[in-house]
């Protein structure tokens, strides 16, 4: 068992491929890969366990995430070093808001992309940065929504850096494809003709492929990166010290490739005092499903209202095993709630009745939370986009006009500069390397 130990690392962070654990590289090196041999995703051999989390609660977003992210990789890179790209990243608004008594909302979308992944694209942006000075890179990654929206803002315009983007045609919502298809310069963006599982396995195809490794620098910035899925432990944090908490405190994640709930599960394991965690999914019920028989049988992909979370086979899910293995845990700790369209858009009328306005994805997560919280407890639910991103289906599931906010509106007539391609691996190696 990889056991989580106190205080500060004495020497740098290692990771270990969780497919071959004899494969140990840095974070700088784990970052700069992407993923490691047969596509396996990079974990910590050791969680820094934070001995003071009761005084860390007690400061500001950014500086206690300084101290977060330094327990991680300050030895490697240095503080200050940590401390630079974490205040170039984390510049905008946490809200925690109580929607009613008891249950919160941790408000993720005030970034420049009005999505949760802000955070993780952000900081990555920050560390390949660093690390990878004159070095030329592509990045190649696939989104069911906001990823792309994050990744392709996060490196638009630097130098040495290109971005391919590939997302389902046609299943994501037209303001987050307007929000990164019309940008150009250094952005590529690809529409597939298939569901999101299918784009995610391009990808994968992608890094394997010896052509393509020998002639580009392959690294890819959705949430199997490392780097994206450290920056996302802060912010459960920050829900805690305004929440507060004496160990009553309920998680409810809404979960596609289940790199968000990988970052919670991080941030209890480094001390975070957290009483349990809600795996809630859409239509998309792979994980639910396992954690009631332990059987992985992944379905055919279900088209949602909350696109984001269209993932029969989430990618993230050997490292939410791996955090309980390395915590001595069960995974029997974890629920996995699977929510239904009709059940999605009651959730989104009742919290409009309490005064409070939400999309389908939070809509899923304060749905699971209410099924599930128990008497004593109180809970917290996670918003990952701004309502306006989706403002078909809000307008129609509560009967109102939605306002753009100026993200929005700057994109709402611009042009989609995407590419489609089909289903077809030598079609997207072809526009790699044309």
């Amino acid at each position: 068992m990889i056991e989580t130990v106190p205080g500060e690392f004495e020497t740098i962070m290692k990771l270990y491929n969780l497919k071959h654990p004899d494969e140990i590289v840095s974070f700088s090196l784990a970052v700069r890969q992407g993923m490691g041999s047969d596509r396996g995703l990079f974990f910590p051999l050791k969680i820094p366990f934070l001995q003071d989390v009761n005084a860390l609660l007690k400061l500001p977003f950014v500086e206690r995430s300084c101290r977060i992210l330094d327990a991680w990789i300050g030895s490697e890179l240095g503080s200050d070093v940590v401390e630079r790209m974490i205040k170039q990243a984390f510049d905008f608004a946490l809200p925690i808001v109580e929607v009613e008594s008891g249950i919160f909302s941790l408000e993720l979308f005030h970034g420049p992309t009005l999505a949760f992944k802000d955070f993780g694209a952000r900081f990555m942006a920050q560390c390949l940065g660093t690390f990878a000075g004159d070095e030329r890179i592509t990045i190649l990654t696939a989104t069911s929504g906001d990823t792309g929206a994050a990744v392709a803002h996060a490196f638009y315009g630097l130098e040495n850096v290109h971005v391919v983007i590939l997302y389902p045609e046609g299943r994501i919502s037209p303001m987050q494809e307007k929000l990164f298809c019309c940008l150009g310069r250094n952005i590529q963006t690809i529409a597939v003709a298939a569901d999101f599982d299918p784009c995610q396995e391009l990808v994968k195809k992608a890094f394997v492929d010896a052509d393509i490794r020998a002639k580009l620098r392959l690294n890819s910035a959705n949430s199997i990166n490392i780097s994206r899925l450290l920056a996302q432990i802060c912010y459960y944090f920050e829900a805690v010290a305004v929440a507060g908490s004496v160990d009553d405190l309920v998680f409810a994640v809404p979960s596609g490739n289940f790199g968000n709930l990988t970052a919670g599960l991080l941030a209890q394991a480094m001390g975070l005092p957290v009483k349990r965690f809600i795996a809630a999914t859409n239509s998309n019920d792979t994980v639910p499903r396992y954690l009631q028989n332990r059987q992985w049988l992944p379905g055919k992909t279900v088209a949602t209202s909350s696109n984001a979370m269209d993932v029969a086979e989430p990618s993230n899910w050997p490292r939410v095993e791996a955090v309980y293995q390395a915590r001595g845990g069960r995974l029997d700790e974890l629920l996995g709630i699977s929510v239904n369209e009709e059940q999605t858009f009651e959730s989104m009328r009742r919290l409009h009745a309490c005064g409070y306005l939400s999309e389908p994805h939070a809509a899923v997560a304060a749905s699971a939370l209410r099924q599930s919280l128990k008497s004593g407890e109180r809970g917290v639910f996670l918003a990952t986009a701004h309502p306006a991103k989706f403002k078909e289906s809000v307008e129609q599931v509560l009967g109102i006009e939605l306002e753009l906010p100026p993200e929005l509106a700057r994109v709402r007539d611009c042009r989609i500069l995407s590419r489609r391609i089909s289903n077809d691996f030598l079609k997207l190696k072809e526009v790699l390397l044309g």
